[in-house]
């Protein structure tokens, strides 16, 4: 009976010890990394900085949007990193002044974020400077965000996303937003 008693305390020590550091397994930076990783950050970083945008931010609305995928294509026809519509991008060309600009050029990394990061940062100044809401307009559409904040339907806070009309919308909020959470303890700390 005491050689027993003897043998379960040992299985329940080492069970313990095993769920410990596999829980600080899981929760170590390093680990995290691999499922947040941060391709590009230096353009990121670059581009972010002229608007005063958190870089994190960023890496969290691509990783939403396109998995890091370079070649991503929405079928609605947004392209690219950050999921831009393609006449959305000739706007931002034609504002960024930038010379021979065609749609192939969104499937560039160095394209595709520019032209991103310009636009949330059109939007963080079109809901003056609430981050929500920009975020709500980059995947709802500035109009339909602007409708709802103005009629009372959504106070464009995180807290009311439920109050958000479209569904796709208050998963993308909740999504970006949980992501960049994420980011930031991770890599800014």
């Amino acid at each position: 009976m005491i050689f027993r008693m003897g043998c379960l305390t040992k299985i329940i020590i080492t069970i313990l010890i095993v769920f410990i550091a596999f829980f600080v397994f899981l929760n170590s930076h390093w680990f995290q990394r691999l499922f947040y990783p941060i391709p590009h950050f230096e353009l990121v970083q670059e581009e972010s900085g002229k608007y005063n945008i958190d870089p994190y931010l960023i890496m969290a609305m691509m990783r939403v949007e396109s998995k890091f995928n370079e070649n991503a294509q929405s079928s609605r026809g947004a392209s690219g990193l950050m999921q831009i519509m393609p006449e959305t991008a000739k706007w931002i060309a034609q504002e960024l002044k930038v010379e021979d600009y065609h749609e192939d050029m969104l499937r560039k990394p160095e394209t595709n974020i520019t032209f991103g990061i310009w636009y949330m940062n059109h939007l963080i100044r079109e809901f003056d400077g609430n981050i929500v809401a920009a975020l709500a307009a980059y995947n709802g559409g500035q109009t339909n965000v602007r409708k709802w904040i103005n009629t009372g339907v959504w106070s464009g806070k995180y807290e009311d996303q439920d109050d958000v009309p479209f569904q796709e919308t208050r998963n993308y909020l909740y999504k970006v937003i949980t992501d960049y959470k994420i980011y930031k303890k991770i890599y800014d700390s």
